[in-house]
C-alpha cells in the first residue's frame, strides 16, 4: 500500500511538471509539436503498403516532381510526415529545444512564416537533386528516347522516391538559433564540452555536406536538410537589412520598443519641466533627481529587455510591480 501511495505521489508530481512544461512552450512551437505528433499516430493506423512504409506517407509525403504521385500540396504537407518514432522524437525534441527560444525572440507569426517557407524551401532543394540525380542515371537513355520515354519506362521506381520529415525545417530553426544567439554555448552528444552556437551549426551543416557527397543514396535527404538552412540564411539576412519589412520585427518587439520609446519621452518630458521649476532650487538637489530617474529608467530598460528576450513570465515578482507602478504614472 505504501509503495503504491508513493508510486502515484510521484506519478502526479511527474504530471504536474510535464503539466507546467507544456504551458511554457510558445503557442506555436506547441502547435507545430501537436500536428507532428498526431499526424504521425494517425500513420500508424492507417497501416503500411507491401514495402512496409506508412500508407499516408505515399499520400502526404513529397514525392519526386516528374512522379504521377507527385502534388503541389506535398510541398508542405511532406513535413509534417515522418518515417518512424525515432525520426519523429528527434526533430521533435530539436524543435522544442531551439523553437521555443526562437519564437519568444521573434514572435509568433515571423516564427510560423519562417517555419513553414524553410520547410517548403527545403522540398524545393530536394526536389532539385533529385532531379539531378534522376538525370545522371538516365542521361544516355534520355539522348536516345527522350524524357518522356524514360520517365514513363521508370513510373514505378520513380514512385518511391518520396521525402518526409520536419528536418529541413527543423535545420533552419537551428540555424536562426545558431545566428541570434552565436555566443551561447549549448552541449552537443558526444562532445564533452559546450561549444558556441555558432559552432554548433557549422558542424551541423558540415556533416550534412559531407554525407550528401559522401553517401547520396543512403536514403536521408541531406540535400532538403542543408536547402532548409540556406532559405533560413537569406531569410534572416533579408530582415537584417530590412528591418521594418515584412516579418522583419515581431509585434512583441514592437510593442515593447514602443513602450521603452513611451517611457523615454515621459521621462524627458518630466525632467524639462522639474528643471524649469526648479531653477531657483540647489544645483545638489537637481543632480540627485536627475540621477534618480535615470537609475529608474536603466532599470525599467533592463526590464523591457528581459521581457524581449524571455518573455514576460521570466521577471521577478519585484520586477513585475517596477513595471506595473510605472505603467501607472
Amino acid at each position: 500500500m505504501q509503495i503504491s501511495r508513493d508510486f502515484f505521489v510521484l506519478l502526479r508530481l511527474l504530471m504536474k511538471k510535464i503539466g507546467a512544461m507544456i504551458r511554457n512552450i510558445p503557442t506555436i512551437t506547441k502547435f507545430l509539436l501537436a500536428i507532428n505528433i498526431l499526424a504521425f499516430i494517425i500513420c500508424t493506423f492507417s497501416g503500411t503498403d507491401a514495402s512496409g512504409g506508412y500508407i499516408l506517407n505515399n499520400v502526404f509525403g513529397l514525392h519526386f516532381f516528374l512522379s504521377s504521385d507527385f502534388h503541389i500540396y506535398q510541398l508542405f504537407t511532406y513535413m509534417f510526415m515522418h518515417g518512424g518514432w525515432d525520426h519523429l522524437f528527434f526533430n521533435m525534441f530539436a524543435l522544442w529545444m531551439f523553437g521555443c527560444v526562437v519564437e519568444r525572440v521573434w514572435g509568433p507569426k515571423k516564427f510560423l512564416f519562417y517555419y513553414i517557407a524553410c520547410g517548403v524551401g527545403a522540398g524545393l532543394f530536394q526536389e532539385a537533386a533529385q532531379f539531378a540525380q534522376f538525370y545522371m542515371i538516365a542521361s544516355d537513355q534520355i539522348a536516345q528516347y527522350g524524357m518522356t520515354t524514360i520517365v514513363k519506362a521508370n513510373a514505378a521506381e520513380l514512385s518511391h522516391w518520396t521525402t518526409v520529415g520536419a528536418s529541413g525545417a527543423i535545420y533552419a530553426i537551428l540555424l536562426a538559433f545558431g545566428m541570434t544567439f552565436p555566443e551561447e554555448r549549448i552541449f552537443i552528444f558526444p562532445i564533452p564540452i559546450p561549444i558556441k552556437a555558432k559552432w554548433f551549426v557549422i558542424f551541423y551543416a558540415g556533416v550534412e555536406l559531407f554525407f550528401a557527397m559522401a553517401s547520396p543514396g543512403d536514403g536521408v535527404a541531406h540535400i532538403a536538410h542543408l536547402g532548409g538552412m540556406v532559405f533560413g540564411f537569406f531569410m534572416i539576412r533579408y530582415w537584417k537589412k530590412h528591418p521594418t519589412d515584412g516579418y522583419g520585427k515581431s509585434r512583441g518587439e514592437e510593442f515593447f520598443e514602443n513602450m521603452r520609446s513611451s517611457w523615454e519621452r515621459r521621462t524627458n518630458k518630466r525632467a524639462d519641466s522639474f528643471s524649469q521649476r526648479s531653477q531657483t532650487r540647489s544645483g545638489n538637489a537637481d543632480w540627485d533627481y536627475n540621477a534618480r530617474k535615470q537609475q529608474e529608467q536603466a532599470e525599467i530598460d533592463q526590464i523591457l529587455d528581459k521581457i524581449r528576450q524571455n518573455g514576460y513570465e521570466s521577471l521577478t515578482s519585484e520586477e513585475k510591480r517596477k513595471l506595473f507602478e510605472q505603467g501607472k504614472k
